[in-house]
């Protein structure tokens, strides 16, 4: 039988039981639907985080300094921990290492942040939609660490950061909402009750987030004594020359600190161990979740076998009567299977049409953006649902065609 014939037919077969053999489809519809729903937006979270990563700057190294803690007897008798602040203020120690490795690092900053302060303008930072604005505690270098380009003015400089300027360079998202149309640059700020005028302002590199990270601002790492008491600082941004240089600085980072302040104390990482973390974490979210999906196609393939199972019974003398006229079993088999793929392949695309748009509510949902499915991926899992169909179907065909003609023509 030539495969038209053997389609025709199959059609005509699931044509003549659409009740049973929409039924037999929901499993293929339910796991097709599933895996392209849940392998879109996974890859869609690994190249948003990619991104993110990218924005934050190459080669960029943080180092982090902890806190000790102290014993503490109450009133009560009982004892608690409480941070007696860092361990040692290792910045100037961290700047003068930093210089003498011209040939691994590029750069060094704080990454020292100052608690929740209300920038007024124009307007009052309090009243923004996306979020409280990030202001941080940086010097000549914040940019390069931190890749981030000046579109207009200048950035902080050395003599800002020594002479204890008041001055700020805003994120393009903090700028425009705190002065509109107007040229920040030269306008004076308020933050958290002291005046600081605005020298620049960021280019925009990350207007498509909620929480963007051009809702910022930058004040010399100086300001630290008026707008956060003189607290140390814990955070730096260290900036690699090259990508190779990365672990070669993180190791000599380590070693410095480790004969500075001992085991324990600090920590140094890239955003490239935080970026492979994130792949790990993703792939193993992905097989969970591909063997939940697969777990669906497996009962929708068992599905398929069964009912086609039933249909060869009903069919017994029909298949009797075609081998009776010297239909061979090569025919009977292609037809079984034929009507197994199409099923199969028929909930499959079904599937990937409700995959697609679960995809297009999940990623506005979970990731606030249009998620549309690869095409590869659609296209993958229409075949494996044909095959899937084959695969589940080949018992049920090798049991139609091994019937006997007067067996066959004998069943009621």
């Amino acid at each position: 039988m030539k495969l038209g014939q053997a389609l025709k037919m199959a059609v005509r077969s699931i044509g003549a039981s659409k009740a049973r053999t929409a039924l037999t489809m929901l499993g293929i519809i339910i796991g097709v639907a599933s895996v392209v729903i849940m392998v879109s937006v996974v890859q869609s979270s690994n190249k948003k985080q990619l991104e993110y990563f990218e924005k934050m700057g190459n080669n960029k190294i943080s180092v982090d300094i902890y806190s000790s803690m102290v014993i503490m007897q109450t009133g009560d008798g009982t004892s608690m921990a409480v941070s007696s602040g860092p361990v040692k203020d290792v910045g100037r120690m961290l700047y003068d290492y930093c210089a003498r490795q011209p040939g691994l690092i590029a750069g060094v900053t704080a990454q020292g942040s100052v608690s929740g302060p209300i920038i007024s303008g124009h307007r009052n930072s309090d009243k923004m939609e996306n979020g409280t604005p990030n202001i941080s505690l940086g010097n000549e270098k914040f940019s390069v660490c931190n890749n981030f380009q000046i579109a207009k003015g200048r950035d902080i400089s050395y003599l800002d950061v020594k002479d204890y300027k008041q001055v700020v360079v805003l994120g393009a998202a903090l700028a425009k909402y705190l002065f509109q149309s107007t040229n920040p640059v030269g306008q004076s700020v308020t933050i958290a009750g002291h005046p600081f005028t605005v020298i620049g302002v960021y280019a925009a590199k990350d207007s498509s987030s909620e929480y963007s990270m051009d809702n910022m601002a930058v004040v010399p790492e100086s300001a630290n004594r008026t707008l956060n008491k003189n607290e140390p600082i814990t955070s730096y941004a260290v900036k690699a020359k090259s990508s190779s240089a990365v672990q070669k600085a993180i190791t000599g980072l380590n070693s410095f600190l480790k004969t500075q302040m001992g085991d324990g104390n600090f920590s140094v990482y890239s955003n490239s161990q935080f970026l492979d973390e994130s792949k790990e974490q993703n792939k193993m979210m992905s097989l969970v979740l591909g063997g939940i999906a697969g777990i669906s196609l497996l009962v929708g393939g068992i599905g398929i076998m069964n009912i086609m199972l039933v249909t060869v019974s009903e069919r017994t003398r029909e298949i009797g009567v075609r081998r009776a006229i010297g239909a061979p079993r090569a025919s009977i088999m292609a037809q079984f299977l034929v009507e197994a793929a199409v099923v199969c392949g028929t909930g499959g695309v079904i599937g990937i049409g409700l995959g697609v748009l679960g995809s297009l509510i999940a990623g506005k949902l979970l990731l606030k953006m249009l998620l549309f499915p690869d095409t590869g991926l659609a296209v993958g899992a229409f075949l494996f649902s044909v095959l899937l169909g084959i695969g589940f179907g080949l018992y049920p065909a090798a049991k139609a065609s091994g019937l006997t003609p007067v067996e066959a023509l004998r069943s009621e």
